[in-house]
């Protein structure tokens, strides 16, 4: 496995014990409405509950890293910690209901698909504490977890694009909503810096910068899909490829091994050298979001009932966004992207 260089990213890390123990991404809430709990040996000083979107807690991507900031809640709060997976749209609302009949003092949810079932739910019980990550505050007792996931992905656009054999880059996300869109025109606004910066013509495939559309795979949780549009993209001549699309981006990476390192993979969300260390060597970065550390710090203002109605905005700036390079990276590049980094965090250079 590559060293890697961390950039922009404050990361709390937290070691994830016994995922398997208590449940992985197999359990369905319609099949069994029975949460997980994490069992702690003091008196808990409170309850955080999860709610996951699609892919489940041991996604490799953001459900994961929400639940990593529950656990680092236990571990330094106190509080007692379950979740429930969502296979689909459907089990939003069953799952909501089942934690607000379990009592719990707060409810994660995760992602810009559940906004509206947060919202709903939190409308309807004012006295319990939400947090969504993804999404803006909607009620006043619910807590906003936002990311400018643009700047992150603008440095790794720029990296690509400097390590492009081929001239040709591409991303993919896997659903068009605007968490996921952030990301990808941040990296090709990347890649137009450097060819604007450079002389230079990388080419990005599944992005329109203007138009703001592209390609998708329509889903969360198809490595079939990841893999079939990385290979059309590597067929069309793309050596680099940003995938935002959790478990989809698995099946690129999986490709990517085929190709002998002619393609590499940018991941997103988590350092996906390290969550997906089977395929750590065709890593040539990632686009990290604070996730981890945005999760423990809305339980922890839940508890001190000072979170609902705010929004938490990770930037570069503020430690909640940021990117990773593998340690191929040449010194002179990544003094480059230590420039650019300091750029958009004072504001000469612009992300979106």
């Amino acid at each position: 496995m590559r060293k890697r260089t961390f950039k922009g990213l404050a990361i709390g890390l937290v070691a994830v014990v016994g995922l398997a123990a208590c449940g992985g991404s197999d359990d369905t809430a319609t099949e069994d409405t029975e949460a997980v709990t994490e069992e702690t040996t003091a008196e808990p000083t409170g309850l955080a509950c999860q709610v996951t979107d699609v892919g489940g807690v041991d996604d490799k991507g953001f459900n994961q890293a929400a639940y990593e900031g529950l656990l680092q809640a236990q571990s330094e709060l106190g509080v007692a910690v379950e979740y429930l997976e969502s296979q689909g749209d459907a089990d939003y609302d069953p799952n909501l209901q089942s934690f607000i009949d379990k009592g719990c003092d707060v409810i994660i949810t995760v992602g810009f698909l559940l906004a509206d079932a947060t919202k709903k739910y939190a409308e309807a019980n004012p006295d319990v504490a939400f947090a969504i990550v993804d999404s803006g505050t909607s009620a006043a007792n619910v807590q906003g977890l936002t990311f400018a996931a643009n700047e992150g992905a603008f440095l790794t656009g720029y990296m690509s694009a400097a390590m492009s054999e081929s001239g040709v880059v591409g991303t993919y996300g896997g659903i068009n909503i605007p968490p996921v869109t952030v990301w990808m025109q941040g990296f090709a606004l990347g890649v137009k810096y450097y060819n604007e910066q450079k002389g230079a013509d990388v080419k990005v495939l599944g992005w329109d910068i203007d138009k703001q559309d592209g390609t998708f795979a329509g889903n969360f949780e198809s490595l079939d899909d990841g893999r079939n549009i990385a290979k059309t993209m590597y067929d069309e001549g793309a050596d680099v490829i940003f995938t935002v699309a959790g478990p989809v981006g698995l099946g690129s990476a999986a490709f990517a091994q085929e190709t002998d390192g002619k393609l590499r993979i940018i991941g997103v969300d988590k350092d996906m050298s390290i969550s997906d260390a089977e395929n750590a060597n065709v890593y040539l970065g990632s686009a990290l979001k604070g996730v981890t550390a945005a999760v423990f710090q809305a339980v922890q203002d839940a508890l001190a009932g000072t979170g609902g109605g705010t929004d938490y905005v990770g930037t570069l700036a503020n430690g909640g966004a940021g990117y990773v390079v593998s340690q191929e990276i040449p010194a002179e590049l990544q003094a480059e992207l230590d420039e650019i980094q300091q750029g958009i965090i004072d504001g000469t250079i612009a992300t979106m």
